[in-house]
């Protein structure tokens, strides 16, 4: 792990990294130092690392709750550069989402092109970031929705170092075995009026999930309008679990 750069606004240290390929931001209270819960975060498709959402939830995690946080350009997205079948499902995406279209099936070959290579790259940086010094071995969350989540529900499932998590704005049925493999407690996040996965399959997925501990939050709006409210739910979730 390579670090690029570092600065410190609001009590939060943020710094860029690289781990071979893969461009990340790790974001820890100022002055940190000793072991303290960790928090891995995905962004949403289109999306990157420093998207408006990913920042503002680090922060808030890092400044009120102590944790790191850490998120990564997962393939295809952010610095990362696109390949030509991903070019090609992309640009069908937009074609659909502007027609009005379902756009359920191109998700999931979204998720199913680089799947595998996103949960290895999570579990390389995982393991990375815990060797410093200030973030140690301690308790792992995940927190991601929509491609987030399409990637955080097989690197839930995969890894035993996670201990809970927040999924949601997700409704694949290809991720419903794999759901049922999750046994950590999990919040999972549902827009009720959600133009991209539809209501019946994001609730079927919340019902694979195999955990014994699962709690769904279903609110009115449509994908993009996830209330602002469910941050503080969140900090509240992980920090219950984490500690």
């Amino acid at each position: 792990m390579r670090f690029i750069s570092k600065t410190s606004l609001g009590g939060v240290t943020e710094q860029f990294f690289t781990l071979d390929e893969i461009p990340g931001v790790l974001w820890t209270p100022e002055d940190a130092h000793g072991t303290r819960p960790l928090i891995l975060m995905g962004h949403g498709g289109g999306q990157h690392k420093k998207a408006p959402g990913i920042l503002a939830r680090a922060h808030r995690f890092a400044a009120e709750g102590g944790f790191a946080v850490a998120a990564i350009d997962v393939p295809n997205h952010g610095e990362r550069p696109t390949d030509e079948k991903f070019d090609r499902i992309a640009t069908e995406y937009r074609a659909r989402m502007a027609a009005g279209e379902d756009t359920a099936a191109l998700d999931t070959a979204m998720y199913t092109l680089v799947a595998e290579q996103t949960v290895a790259e999570w579990q390389a940086v995982l393991t990375a970031v815990q060797q410093l010094d200030h973030i140690g071995g301690g308790p792992v969350g995940y927190w991601g929705v929509s491609l987030g989540g399409a990637f955080g529900i097989p690197f839930v499932a995969a890894e035993p170092r996670v201990r809970a998590a927040v999924l949601g704005l997700q409704g694949s049925p290809a991720l419903a075995g794999t759901a049922a493999q999750i046994t950590v407690p999990v919040q999972f996040l549902v827009q009720w009026d959600d133009e991209r996965m539809p209501r019946a399959q994001s609730l079927a997925l919340f019902d694979a999930v195999g955990s014994a501990e699962k709690t769904l939050h279903a609110n009115p709006g449509k994908h993009g309008d996830l209330p602002r409210f469910e941050m503080d739910d969140s900090l509240r979730f992980f920090a219950r679990h984490l500690g």
